[in-house]
């Protein structure tokens, strides 16, 4: 038990650490832009080493997407949790009006944004981060399917997702924008047999029946 009390503090002390270095770069970022702020003036200002700071983050740019592995997670989840009964679109349709949901109460998210659109190296590593998240996207989809690698049908699916959250900033219009897609991809997506509602059907090689 000990032992098992000392390794929870670690990791806490970690997340700690990691959520400190992130805000305190945020911060700096949002105050005198990306460019104009070092990682020795980030350490410092966080309290920690240099090499604290990239124990955590690889480069200056994941200071910015600290959530990155996290966000990738809920997402792959949203596909490989979702209830019994509902399909892999619906899921996504639905995890795509939570993420509106969530960002109406985020004060800060416009700025966020403003802060990558006006900087290349976040751009570029913000296109990098999104197109990983595809590929995982895609290849969760596929598994669903019981399909050894993401067929056509699988990375559009997750190409069409993903591409429908930079027109969701006009949260105003989001709702609509999100159902409107999703009953083309819908019709698409059951217009291929591929339809996965249940999860018993999963048990074979094929969710939609096809062997």
């Amino acid at each position: 038990m000990g032992t098992t009390q000392q390794v929870s503090r670690r990791e806490r002390k970690k997340a700690e650490t990691r959520r400190t270095i992130a805000d305190t770069a945020l911060r700096l970022f949002f105050e005198r832009g990306y460019d104009d702020v070092g990682i020795r003036e980030i350490a410092q200002e966080a309290d920690v080493a240099v090499a604290t700071l990239f124990a955590h983050f690889p480069s200056k740019e994941a200071l910015v997407f600290d959530q990155d592995a996290e966000q990738e997670a809920a997402l792959l989840d949203v596909v490989r949790r979702r209830p019994e009964g509902v399909s892999i679109p619906e899921a996504l349709r639905g995890w795509l009006h939570e993420v509106v949901r969530i960002a109406r109460s985020e004060p800060k998210l416009a700025r966020f944004h403003g802060l990558i659109d006006a900087t290349p190296a976040l751009r570029e590593h913000s296109a990098r981060m999104w197109l990983r998240h595809e590929e995982a996207l895609a290849q969760a989809i596929a598994a669903e399917l019981g399909l050894d690698a993401p067929d056509v049908a699988c990375r559009l699916l997750a190409r069409t997702c993903l591409g429908t959250i930079p027109s969701l900033r006009d949260l105003d219009g989001a709702a609509q924008i999100i159902d409107d897609t999703f009953a083309f991809i819908e019709a698409g997506w059951n217009a291929t047999a591929r339809v996965d509602a249940s999860r018993p059907q999963r048990a074979g090689r094929r969710a939609d029946g096809v062997r």
